[in-house]
């Protein structure tokens, strides 16, 4: 009984001396409204995981590091934003290992090396750090910003690929450690090689289930079960030695049993170039994917019900001046369990939009993406549009070139009013900004403001300044050799700031 309310007394007294504890037994306020809402305060810490960018030797990578100016977490606390190697080896899964090892391949990792020195470092915010690779073993990478560094920080990893399958523009924004991801679009077809890329970024083991839907259900995938991740590691796993069957529209999820993870997959075509696919936002009834460029010559949707209940979806396209449902695409059905496909073909008509999925009635919420294709013949290239939430707040594409991005912006609701904010360059300039109206169930497509006298990458950071919701994306096309190479990214929230409850210290509790 002692030692029982000694803890009890310790852990109070700490909770009072460093947090404040919570009065559960207050007056309400005096309007009678009872609890007030929390305050949203800066978050003191962010972390993010960057893939190994490339095998390839014509490969080179850019990252790119940023974090907007604002509001920093209060107590003076010391800044820092770094991106470290994760120290454990990348073991490869590929179609020449053996199919009863692939998935596996971890087990045979090496003791995890010092992580050494940082990659990159970024000194301030409102001024994006960069830093460059070209070796075809640059490792995945593990990155933490605290302080006034943290509230925003958005890593882009961006990777050209001069040959060889796959060449083209790779880019994808670092993410955040979690525990599921979902990955509509993907393929074990021929000609076709999709990595997933599972990074532990802690110190103890990760353990992750790899699953596939086809079009009727799960696909049976035992080497996909239990894959063990090594501390602050990260395992290429190639889909294809997960199934026996090629399919070229599949689904997948990323089930973490133990521990957290990054996941991205890696897509490579022979023909159609390639790109990251990153994870469809939650499951849900409304579902929006904002960005497919003016020139798209093929657009193809890819959807997945998580659920048990079957989805009907209504289809639209949000263009410039409205939104039209496509013809013979007005509506889709998506069985339980199941992922379906459909090519939309050139679906915008020479002008950018987005797709935008509604539920009807009670219709179960779906996890979607699209693959986007431009140019035509030999000159074509590919990337991918997950569907995107809404900006509650801010969202930020790290890495941009003069001339060569393109924002998104797509109100599927209410007309909305978003401020964009081009920073200095990496190297110098001014930042800009500009405020845009997006009018309702339509697709505003722009090029950012350019920063004056921007040297190097700058950053583009979109704020929702009023009206109703609204989903963005960035297009960065880095055309080469008459190939169109381009890459998109989803700007999601920032998540820059969390709810915090108001507190204060109540020691009469301790008599309780």
């Amino acid at each position: 009984m002692k030692r029982t309310t000694l803890s009890l007394f310790g852990a109070a007294a700490a909770l009072a001396a460093v947090t404040g504890v919570a009065a559960l037994g207050g007056a309400p306020p005096a309007d009678g409204t009872g609890a007030e809402a929390p305050a949203r305060l800066p978050v003191q810490r962010s972390t993010a995981l960057c893939p190994a960018p490339t095998s390839s030797d014509v490969g080179e990578t850019t990252y790119t590091s940023f974090t907007p100016l604002g509001k920093s977490a209060a107590g003076g606390r010391k800044s820092a934003a770094q991106l470290l190697s994760a120290a454990g080896p990348a073991v490869r899964s590929d179609a020449k290992a053996d199919p009863k090892k692939a998935g596996k391949g971890a087990k045979g990792a090496k003791a995890p090396q010092e992580a050494g020195k940082p990659v990159l470092s970024l000194k301030e915010p409102g001024k994006p750090a960069t830093a460059t690779t070209s070796s075809s073993d640059a490792p995945a990478l593990v990155g933490t910003a605290d302080g006034s560094l943290a509230p925003g920080w958005t890593t882009q990893q961006t990777t050209v690929i001069a040959a060889g399958a796959g060449r083209g523009l790779h880019g994808m924004t670092c993410a955040a450690p979690d525990t599921s991801f979902w990955f509509p679009g993907v393929s074990t077809a021929k000609g076709r090689q999709d990595y997933v890329h599972v990074t532990n970024p802690d110190t103890t083991a990760a353990v992750v289930d790899l699953e596939l839907y086809g079009k009727d259900g799960r696909i049976k995938a035992p080497t996909g079960e239990a894959v063990n991740v090594p501390p602050r590691s990260t395992v290429p796993v190639l889909l294809s030695t997960l199934t026996d069957a090629p399919t070229e529209d599949l689904t997948l999820h990323v089930a973490a049993r133990n521990g957290r993870v990054g996941a991205a997959v890696q897509a490579s075509d022979e023909k159609l170039g390639g790109d990251w696919l990153t994870p469809s936002g939650d499951a849900s009834a409304d579902v929006v994917l904002p960005g497919i460029p003016a020139d798209a010559t093929s657009v193809r949707l890819v959807a997945h019900v998580p659920g048990d209940d079957d989805a009907d979806l209504t289809v639209r396209l949000a263009g410039p001046t409205g939104s039209i449902s496509p013809a013979g695409h007005e509506t889709l059905h998506v069985k339980s369990g199941m992922t379906t496909a459909v090519d939309l073909g050139d679906v915008t008509k020479g002008q950018a939009g987005s797709l935008l999925l509604t539920a009807e009635g009670d219709s179960a919420p779906v996890v979607a993406a699209l693959r986007v294709t431009r140019g035509k013949g030999d000159k074509q290239e590919t990337a991918f549009i997950p569907a995107t939430p809404a900006l509650d707040g801010r969202g930020t594409a790290a890495d941009n070139r003069p001339k060569g991005s393109t924002l998104a912006l797509v109100a599927p609701g209410k007309e909305a009013r978003v401020k964009v904010t081009s920073s200095a360059g990496a190297d110098g300039g001014s930042p800009v900004s500009k405020t845009y109206t997006v009018k309702a169930g339509t697709t505003l497509a722009v090029e950012p403001p350019q920063p004056g006298g921007a040297k190097g990458p700058y950053a583009v950071t979109v704020e929702k300044v009023s009206g109703g919701p609204v989903h963005a994306s960035r297009t960065l096309a880095l055309p080469k050799d008459g190939l169109p190479m381009f890459t998109i990214q989803p700007l999601p929230d920032d998540r820059s700031t969390v709810a915090v409850p108001e507190a204060e210290q109540d020691l009469s509790m301790l008599n309780r």
